[in-house]
């Protein structure tokens, strides 16, 4: 099951799922064409997880890849809750917690030296001149939590804001203004079998483009960009995350890159690097090109599903 199939993540797994011979089925909040899915509650609905393990049961799945941010700690938290043959492509609850906020990703990541903007929330500055003035000029103020929203607003003077307004539900980022990369990250448990790694692509649109929303972009070729890879590693390492992540850096105005935020599950770019998939499919056992075995019989477990 690939979950926010109607969306650029979910249409990219699910694609690349389709063309390795492995059935998927989808499930979303609203109707998508051409897609086989399922009908679910919005995320955040107390009866989201139980119809979804009703229907993971009912369709005999054991695969489970979400693809909306705001899925990802309710799953990681509700493991135990699924049967024992039912694989949820999510990271631990305490990793995914630090991902899914901006603020906890950026106070992790700067306590332990990985590059990051300078940073805080509308609390921590007195004014807007006082933001402008501590983090070096015009600003980005985004959404704490990636769920809430991609959007990026850029404020370049004091008088652009009541910044009395403004909730500490939002980050104020320095603004980076560089080229914009989307590295993205197969992470393991130390000593794990399978080596961590990283694929770089770099956003090709002018502005301010999200990193990772699937827009015009360049896979990097090996030995380009193996800075940005090194740092998405650092990233995924220190949170304590497995499996795919999708990390944002954007590169200062000297070339020094910084990330922007981390998200910890297959992003709207995994089309660009197929071996993500393919890592993550043998880090679970699964034998990628054997479509009978992602059927599991129904377990002892099926009780609690019902």
């Amino acid at each position: 099951m690939v979950t926010g199939i109607g969306g650029a993540a979910g249409r990219a797994v699910a694609a690349q799922l389709a063309a390795r011979g492995i059935p998927v089925l989808g499930a979303d909040v609203r109707e998508v064409p051409g897609a086989e899915a399922v009908l679910i509650p919005p995320v955040g609905d107390p009866g989201w997880i139980p119809a979804l393990r009703r229907l993971i049961d009912a369709q005999s799945l054991n695969v489970v890849i979400p693809t909306l941010g705001g899925e990802l700690p309710l799953l990681a938290a509700a493991r135990a809750g699924f049967a024992d043959g039912v694989r949820l492509i999510v990271a631990d609850p305490g990793p995914v917690a630090l991902a899914a906020d901006r603020l906890f990703t950026a106070w992790t990541l700067h306590a332990a030296g990985v590059p990051v903007p300078r940073f805080g929330v509308p609390s921590d500055f007195a004014a807007a001149p006082a933001s402008l003035a501590a983090l070096g000029g015009p600003v980005a103020v985004r959404a704490r939590l990636a769920c809430a929203g991609k959007g990026v607003r850029v404020l370049a003077e004091a008088s652009s804001v009541d910044w009395g307004l403004l909730p500490d539900g939002q980050i104020v980022q320095e603004l980076i203004p560089g080229a914009a990369y989307c590295a993205m990250v197969f992470g393991t448990p130390v000593r794990n079998a399978l080596a961590p790694f990283a694929v770089v692509v770099k956003q090709l649109e002018p502005g301010f483009p999200t990193p990772g929303s699937g827009g015009v972009s360049r896979r990097l070729p090996a030995g380009e960009g193996t800075d940005i890879g090194k740092l998405a590693l650092a990233a995924v390492r220190v949170l304590g995350l497995t499996g795919p992540v999708d990390v944002d850096i954007r590169r200062r105005a000297d070339g020094t890159p910084v990330v922007l935020s981390v998200h910890a599950h297959f992003g709207a770019s995994s089309a660009s690097a197929p071996e993500l998939l393919d890592a993550v499919l043998a880090a679970f056992l699964l034998p990628s090109f054997n479509p009978a075995s992602f059927r599991r019989s129904p377990t002892a477990h099926a009780y609690a599903v019902g």
